[in-house]
């Protein structure tokens, strides 16, 4: 085929291209040797457009890890400390999407807290992020009415917030937070294993940051910010260093993902889920029990 337009544009001198990574990625997608459930919580699961990037990030973490990852979608609205355990036991990995406004929120808090206290691989982007922080927040700080001044713009507790200088801009359209930052990583910390690198550049697409006024509360019990903004020193990453995987970013790192490059905080959380199904298959299996003794 290559031949073709080469003759048809009357190009007589080309490199022949190198597809040796791309025929790899079609190896891996093709014949995967593991099969993982995703649950991608979100508030607009019904578009399933609204999450494209991550969706296809999904399948270049899944060959990276040759594992095929089957995505669940679960609308956050309809999700409640009574149902909570039905919607998400089956699953491998939780995926708290982005998104805007009050509607679904409390839905993401109650499936932040169960895979917080039941161990099941957790990544939260963005609002996903913040839902974390409110979450741990509740539950483990004991910050009853910890919130979001997204959510409640007269939050007693506003654990996220807007910049002080944000508040001044009257058009809604320059408040955001958007393009490429640089991040840096914390030694030590589950982000500086899964980066490699003590500071990387994320692109992002927020308005609402974590409150810096709680970090010192948050970090003395467990919850760390393991990446920052170096000149601003906005939180970038959260994580529980208890927990087998849990993990948060407040930027987008979907928009990164390529299939030669797909980005590792979705590597590693497939591959923290893969690691879990295969826990749970050995549970479940009383014969892989004895075999692993």
């Amino acid at each position: 085929m290559p031949a073709l337009f080469t003759k048809k544009l009357n190009i007589t001198q080309f490199d022949e291209p190198d597809l040796s990574r791309w025929k790899e990625f079609l190896d891996k997608l093709k014949y995967p040797k593991a099969r993982i459930t995703i649950g991608l919580i979100g508030k607009y699961v019904e578009l399933q457009d609204a999450y494209k990037s991550i969706l296809e990030s999904f399948v270049h973490a899944g060959a990276m890890n040759e594992c095929k990852v089957q995505v669940a979608s679960i609308h956050s609205e309809f999700i409640t400390p009574e149902n909570v355990e039905e919607k998400l036991s089956h699953l491998d990995g939780l995926l708290v999407a982005p998104g805007f406004g009050y509607r679904g929120v409390e839905g993401e808090i109650t499936a932040v807290q169960y895979a917080r206290e039941s161990g099941l691989p957790f990544f939260g982007i963005c609002l996903g992020m913040q839902m974390a922080v409110i979450e741990y927040g509740r539950h483990v700080l004991g910050i009853h009415d910890a919130q979001s001044t997204e959510m409640n713009p007269n939050a007693t507790e506003p654990v996220v917030d807007m910049m002080e200088e944000q508040k001044k801009i009257t058009t809604k359209g320059g408040t955001m937070r958007l393009g490429s930052y640089p991040c840096e990583v914390k030694q030590g910390t589950l982000a500086h294993k899964i980066y490699g690198s003590a500071e990387v550049k994320e692109r992002h697409r927020h308005r609402y940051e974590f409150n810096n006024r709680y970090l010192q509360q948050y970090e003395d019990s467990g919850m760390i910010a393991s990446g920052t903004n170096p000149e601003t020193g906005l939180v970038e990453l959260m994580e529980i260093s208890s927990h087998p995987f849990f993990i948060g970013c407040q930027y987008h790192p979907e928009l990164k993902s390529t299939v030669e490059e797909p980005h590792p905080l979705f590597v590693h959380f497939v591959g923290a889920a893969k690691k879990y199904n295969e826990l749970k298959q050995t549970d479940k299996n009383p014969l892989l029990q004895s075999e692993m003794i």
